[in-house]
């Protein structure tokens, strides 16, 4: 994506099932637990560059000994610098007292983060700022350690107000800016409840049954218990994503399935995805069960998730991506006229490289069937001069665009900034022939197009080609996120900056007051999520329509040169990612009702002009 957003968080929870002695005994080191889990971080760490922490909760502990420890950093590399202090004590420990480390339960005694029970967070800043106080896990502590709680995740929440009135708090300043305040005010509202009921051993299936059923959004959450209890909870339509691993020795989840495959080395059909609405349920004992909370409803899981955020070297998704560039073939085809030996290939940024394969496979097929039609239209009149200029015809694909450097904004001079920006990427230059060849330009997706208008066309634009075409593996993003993903202003989309400029044009610009008194009069009944009134605003045009005006403002005033941008259809995605089907981002159809309210609160926002959050 060469607009940057903030995105999808990372979780990783391992819980062992053996005493510590037995993981030195088997894999060499008493650390095996703590090695995993900055394996299972790292593998994630393109799901948060914010921040990160991690909990551990020791079993077995002495009464009056404690139990359950945290660590979060926000500096550069945040994982390594966990480990790094964790290590650090390990380091200090064997130059001091080295024979404990040959003891399990001694070193579980002089090593804070040593214990059964851990729980790993990568953190993208979607609320609150970018401090260490907002970092996961956050933590309860309480004299009885069955109402001890660490809580980390990867969602939104978009009703934490109503959260807070549930369970009868007046939030603090720090509580309104973080929804895991309010969901950890809530869990451990009903862990509490549970805990009176059953001392000692409070039921986390009925705990999260209470708690989860008052959330409205997206969640994957994993919790750890003073007493030895964990769970890993997914939300009811599957919207984040889950995966697991049952081993003898251990249990582990993540938020992606390539990151266990990898740090455990295991196959693709032993970690299973935890479905919409259950629990991974985890015992003192270390005894495990899969229990449904929630009803499970429409399968939504994030389609962004497929395309973009989740690493591709999960052998699924790398395939889904593959046919999300496959789908474009066509319509770039027409777009060039099925002149290849004047077009050449290339993407931008390298997160939309897999993506440019499936586009260039299409490319391939088609030119193979010209290749196979032509030698057969020949019959026997060919020479071999011919026939191998012929099957040595190949795509034209250049390393196009390289990203230069991560710019600062050191520059506030605002002439000054932009002549900068328009240098984050560089070009390779003579890769074409000026005014003769076509340069398509594959991005993951777009959603401000910033970046294209500021940098990118300005810089492909330097080699003079006859036309730029900027293709797109996602659809035109129109609607805000708020199960995740850190874009709910409706200004910061192209697509409806585009639609405001087609209105505008149109004479149809004096509607948007009345979708806006519609918002108001549904906020003053309570019903502002009971309907997208968004839609309204895109209605009168086609997509291509759409995508022509986004065409003409991402280009410079100052080009001459001809650019197009060509989108992914909603069936083609759909296609291409069967089992990822959320795609409100696209389409404006939300999975819960808080999904309506953020969308309609964000053009309210838009229309007083108010730059602030959705929600």
């Amino acid at each position: 994506m060469s607009d940057a957003i903030k995105h999808e968080c990372g979780l990783a929870f391992i819980r062992l099932r053996k005493p510590l002695a037995y993981y030195r005994a088997q894999y060499g080191t008493i650390m095996y637990g703590l090695n995993k889990l900055y394996l299972l971080m790292e593998k994630q760490h393109n799901r948060g560059q914010d921040g990160a922490g991690i909990a551990s909760v020791k079993l077995n502990q002495a009464a009056g000994s404690p139990f359950l420890y945290r660590l979060r950093s926000i500096v550069n590399q945040p994982i390594a610098d966990i480990f790094a202090k964790v290590h650090g004590e390990v380091a200090e420990l064997e130059r001091f007292q080295p024979d404990l480390l040959q003891h399990a339960d001694f070193a579980k005694g002089h090593l804070p983060f040593l214990g059964e029970l851990m729980l790993g967070h990568l953190r993208y800043g979607t609320q609150g700022k970018n401090k260490i106080d907002f970092c996961h896990p956050f933590i309860k502590r309480a004299i009885e350690p069955s109402r001890n709680l660490a809580l980390a995740g990867n969602f939104n929440l978009v009703n934490t107000e109503e959260l807070f009135a549930l369970i009868d708090i007046d939030p603090g300043e720090f509580q309104r800016q973080s929804d895991l305040a309010a969901m950890m005010e809530v869990v451990h509202h009903f862990l509490v409840k549970e805990d009176e009921l059953q001392p000692g051993s409070p039921n986390l299936a009925n705990v999260l049954r209470k708690a989860c059923s008052l959330f409205d959004g997206g969640y994957n959450i994993g919790g750890l218990v003073g007493n030895g209890h964990s769970f890993v909870m997914r939300d009811a339509n599957g919207i984040r994503p889950s995966y697991y691993y049952i081993h003898d020795d251990f249990i582990v989840t993540a938020s992606e399935r390539a990151a266990i495959r990898t740090t455990f080395n295991v196959g693709e059909n032993e970690v299973l995805e935890l479905m919409p609405g259950c629990a991974l349920l985890v015992n003192a004992q270390g005894d495990y069960s899969i229990e449904q909370i929630l009803e499970p409803l429409e399968r939504r899981a994030c389609s962004f998730e497929r395309i973009y955020f989740s690493r591709g070297n999960d052998e699924k998704i790398y395939r889904e991506r593959i046919a999300l560039g496959h789908h474009l073939s066509k319509p770039v085809l027409e777009a060039i006229n099925y002149d290849l030996r004047n077009t050449i290939f290339a993407y931008i940024p390298n997160t939309a490289e897999v993506a440019f394969y499936g586009l260039n496979k299409g490319m391939e097929e088609y030119l193979n069937r010209i290749k196979v039609e032509r030698i057969m239209s020949w019959g026997k009149d060919f020479d071999e001069a011919q026939l191998s200029e012929m099957i040595n015809r190949k795509i034209r694909q250049e390393k196009i665009a390289i990203k230069d450097v991560k710019m600062r904004t050191f520059i506030t001079e605002d002439v000054s900034r932009q002549d900068m920006v328009q240098h984050v990427y560089d070009i390779t230059y003579g890769t074409s022939r000026p005014h003769e060849d076509t340069l398509v330009v594959i991005d993951d997706s777009i959603v401000r197009g910033t970046t294209l208008r500021e940098s990118i066309i300005r810089m492909l634009g330097r080699l003079k080609p006859k036309k730029i075409i900027v293709v797109s593996s996602a659809p035109q993003i129109r609607y805000p996120d708020c199960y995740g993903i850190d874009m709910s202003k409706m200004w910061d989309f192209i697509a409806f900056q585009a639609a405001i400029n087609l209105r505008r044009a149109n004479g149809t610009d004096a509607e948007l007051q009345h979708f806006y008194d519609q918002c108001k009069e549904l906020h003053r009944t309570n019903l502002l999520h009971t309907v997208n009134v968004v839609k309204q605003v895109y209605a009168p045009f086609a997509p291509q329509t759409i995508s022509d005006e986004i065409a003409k403002m991402i280009t410079p005033p100052e080009l001459d040169i001809p650019v197009q941008v060509i989108y992914q259809t909603i069936e083609a995605l759909h296609e291409s990612c069967p089992t990822n089907t959320g795609d409100w981002y696209f389409t404006g159809n939300y999975p819960t009702p808080g999904g309506n309210r953020v969308c309609n609160k964000a053009f309210m926002n838009y229309m007083e002009g108010k730059n602030v959050r959705g929600y």
